[in-house]
C-alpha cells in the first residue's frame, strides 16, 4: 500500500469511527439514567443486587434495561431464569430479550454455545462487545440502563465508563468485613478518576433473616460500608440482609423484590432505590428516536466550506439519515457575532452533533467536546452538501489543519 492510500484509507477509518461515536451518542441519549453496578470485590451479590434494582424499577413503571457485561461470568440469565435464550437482529441490531412490559435484558451469556466453556478474550475484544452492546441494540426509550459489570476495576467497567456518556452514575456494592472494603474502596476511587459520579455504596449480606422468627443476627459484622461511604464522601443507600428467599429466587431463576414482594427484605431492595427515583423526577434527557437526527454543521464563506470556522459568515445545518445515508433537511443560518467560547455553545443549542470544517485551533475543539459535539478539521473547500456526502459515504477527504495552534 502506497503512503498515498494508507493515509486515504486513514482518513475512511477516522470518518468512520466518527459515525459510530455519533450513532453511540444518539443511542444514549433515548435512555434516562445510567446506573452502573459495581464492586471491586468478587462474591459480594453485585448480580443480584443489579436484578433486583432493574426488577423493582420496573415494577414502579420504568423502562428498563439490564446489561450484563460479565463476560467470565454472565449470571443474569441464570438469575432471571432465561438460559439457553437466544438473541435475535432484526436490521441489523440485536434484539433484547423482553421480560413482562418494562424489562428488556442483554447478555453475553445469550451467545455462548457452551456454557461450561470459559470465555478467553483480551481487552480489545471485550471493549467491542461492550460498544456493540451500547450501539448496535434496539434498547429503545429507557427511563433507565441498569449495567452489571464484573467485579474490579479493569477493561470491563473502565470501557462502559468511557462509552456510555453523561448521566451515568455507580452503584458500588460490598459486603461488611474488612476485606471487601479494601477492594471496594478501589472502586470508589476508579469512579473518581474516570469522573463516575457514585449514586451511592449498598452494603449486602449484612446480618442474617432468621427464618424462624424474622430477626436480623448480626452473622458476620454491619456499617462496614456506611464507614467506606463517609470515609469517601458519598451516599449510602442502606443495608441487605442474608435472607434465605434471596437464595431460593437466584437458583430458580425468579427475581426476588417480584416473586416475594411481602418478605421485609423485598421493603429494603424498594427502599435502596427511592434515592436514586427521587432524583430522577424528571428526564429531559429521554428523547424519542424520532426527535433525534444526525446535525451537521458546515461552517460557510460565499456558500462554500470555510477554511475557518471562527471566520464564517455562515452556518448550514444539515440533517441526515443515518441508515440510508442520504440529506433530509439543510437550513442556512447566520452567523453570530463571533465571541471566544460562543459558537460551541450555539451550535450546541442549535441542535449540532458534528461540525466539519477546514481549520480549528485545539482550544476550540476541546470547548466542542465540552458540549457533545464531534470534530472533523482538515476538509478542503466545497459546497456543504458535497461535504456531508462524501462523509456519509465514507470517503471524505480530509489534510492538514491549518489552524492547528
Amino acid at each position: 500500500m502506497s503512503s498515498c492510500e494508507f493515509q486515504k484509507q486513514q482518513g475512511q477509518d477516522e470518518i468512520q469511527q466518527q459515525m459510530e461515536a455519533l450513532i453511540l451518542q444518539e443511542r444514549m441519549q433515548e435512555i434516562g439514567k445510567k446506573l452502573l453496578v459495581l464492586s471491586g470485590k468478587g462474591g459480594v451479590g453485585k448480580s443480584t443486587v443489579a436484578v433486583n434494582l432493574a426488577t423493582a424499577l420496573a415494577s414502579m413503571g420504568k423502562k428498563v434495561g439490564l446489561l450484563d457485561v460479565d463476560v467470565h461470568g454472565p449470571s443474569i440469565p441464570t438469575l432471571l431464569g432465561i438460559e439457553g435464550r437466544r438473541i435475535d437482529v432484526e436490521d441489523s441490531m440485536f434484539l433484547p430479550i423482553v421480560l413482562g412490559e418494562n424489562l428488556k435484558v442483554i447478555s453475553v451469556g445469550f451467545m455462548l454455545e457452551d456454557k461450561s466453556r470459559p470465555v478467553i478474550w483480551r481487552g480489545p475484544a471485550k471493549y467491542h462487545m461492550i460498544r456493540q452492546f451500547l450501539k448496535d441494540v434496539k434498547w429503545g426509550k429507557l427511563d433507565y440502563l441498569v449495567v452489571d459489570c464484573p467485579p474490579g476495576t479493569g477493561d470491563e467497567p473502565l470501557a462502559v465508563a468511557q462509552l456510555i456518556g453523561s448521566s451515568a452514575r455507580a452503584v458500588v456494592v460490598t459486603t461488611p468485613q474488612n476485606l471487601a472494603i479494601a477492594d471496594v474502596r478501589r472502586s470508589v476511587s476508579f469512579c473518581q478518576a474516570v469522573s463516575l459520579p457514585v449514586a451511592g455504596i449498598i452494603e449486602n449480606m449484612s446480618g442474617l433473616i432468621c427464618p424462624d422468627c424474622g430477626k436480623r443476627i448480626s452473622l458476620f459484622k454491619s456499617g462496614g460500608g456506611e464507614a467506606l461511604a463517609k470515609e469517601m464522601n458519598v451516599p449510602f443507600l442502606g443495608r441487605i440482609p442474608l435472607d434465605p428467599q434471596i437464595v431460593v429466587a437466584g437458583d430458580s431463576g425468579t427475581p426476588f423484590v417480584e416473586h416475594f414482594t411481602r418478605l421485609p427484605t423485598a421493603k429494603i431492595f424498594h427502599d435502596l432505590i427511592k434515592p436514586l427515583v427521587k432524583s430522577d423526577n424528571v428526564n429531559p434527557s429521554i428523547i424519542s428516536r424520532e426527535s433525534q437526527v444526525m446535525r451537521i454543521a458546515i461552517p460557510l464563506v460565499g456558500g462554500q466550506l470555510s477554511m475557518h470556522f471562527g471566520h464564517c459568515e455562515e452556518f448550514a445545518l444539515i440533517d441526515v439519515d443515518e441508515t440510508s445515508k442520504t440529506i433530509t433537511t439543510k437550513t442556512v443560518v447566520k452567523s453570530p457575532e463571533h465571541e471566544p467560547g460562543l459558537l460551541p455553545r450555539w451550535l450546541h443549542e442549535k441542535g449540532a452533533n458534528l461540525i466539519v470544517a477546514g481549520g480549528m485551533g485545539q482550544r476550540a475543539q476541546g470547548l466542542f467536546a465540552e458540549n457533545g459535539i464531534k470534530v472533523i478539521v482538515g476538509a478542503s473547500v466545497d459546497t456543504p452538501e458535497n461535504v456531508v456526502n462524501h462523509f456519509l459515504q465514507g470517503d471524505l477527504q480530509t489534510g492538514e489543519n491549518v489552524c492547528d495552534h
